[in-house]
């Protein structure tokens, strides 16, 4: 049994050793210096921002979470590029209307005074039925 102890302190000090040498030998590695002030490791493209890119999104770490600045940044390009994407689509839906029914996209449910007054005194009553 003692034989055993003594294999594995042995091979503990031997291993302790390596390293120490190693550590020694080769260092810490090349650490990276910290970002100089006002700059930031947050990236999106400046035009046709994508999910994957935001799922890319990285932020600085600091005591009390992330910089709130990089994602006040990251916030505002991402709105814009919403308000971007829905301006679109608005544009495009407009045309569909206009060529396909031949209708402006404005016209809509608040066009119901051409109804006639009969629909305007059923829907005006609780409880009446058509």
């Amino acid at each position: 049994m003692l034989t055993l102890l003594l294999y594995v302190l042995i091979v503990g000090l031997v291993a302790g050793l390596l390293f120490l040498v190693a550590s020694v030998v080769f260092g810490r590695g090349e650490e990276l210096g910290p970002l100089p002030e006002g700059t930031t490791a947050t990236v999106l493209p400046a035009t046709g921002i994508s999910g994957a890119d935001v799922r890319a999104l990285r932020f600085q770490q600091v005591l009390r979470g992330y910089k709130a600045g990089e994602v006040d940044w990251a916030l505002t390009r991402l709105a814009a590029r919403i308000d971007e994407l829905e301006t679109q689509l608005a544009h495009a839906r407009g045309e569909q209307l206009r060529t396909v029914f031949g209708i402006e996209p404005d016209s809509g449910p608040a066009d119901r005074s051409t109804a006639g007054p009969e629909s305007a005194t059923a829907e005006s009553q609780p409880g009446s039925r058509p």
